[in-house]
């Protein structure tokens, strides 16, 4: 099993652990309800709009054969919007779960999607050159213009 093997198996550990059941321990102030709230509802809108211009998604680092270059819509703000809008969902998700447990996984399927992300660029750079690295140039790893 390669490192971006790990890093899937890990994306998948730290959803289940987001998910996992539980009582909540906690109330939460209804301010912190609706910002979890939008962030689940945003997250997975901007996911589904990542997701929307393929034709085969996989949780691999490396383009599915036949993949093209997507650059526009939501891959015009970032070159991530699947993985910013998974990893905002989970942080509201994680919120409204009102436990530990689940803000400790969200915490983690930060960190794994920040390591994938940087593996599938490398990919994604192999791929497709020279019209890679210009998007990467102009186009935020994840959200804002600090973020290369």
């Amino acid at each position: 099993m390669d490192r971006a093997d790990l890093l899937v198996a890990a994306q998948a550990a730290a959803l289940t652990g987001v998910l996992w059941p539980g009582h909540g321990r906690w109330s939460l102030p209804a301010a912190a309800t609706a910002a979890a709230g939008a962030l689940v509802v945003s997250g997975g809108a901007l996911a589904l709009a990542g997701a929307a211009p393929h034709t085969r998604l996989t949780p691999r680092v490396r383009p599915p054969a036949g993949a093209r270059l997507v650059t526009t819509g939501v891959y015009g703000w970032t070159r991530n919007p699947i993985y910013v809008g998974l990893t905002a969902g989970t942080w509201g998700v994680a919120v409204l779960r009102r436990r530990g447990g689940p803000l400790v996984a969200s915490a983690a399927l930060t960190v794994v999607l920040a390591a994938k992300s940087r593996l599938e660029e490398r990919a994604l750079a192999e791929r497709f050159g020279r019209a890679y690295l210009d998007y990467a140039a102009r186009t935020p790893r994840f959200v804002g213009r600090g973020v290369r």
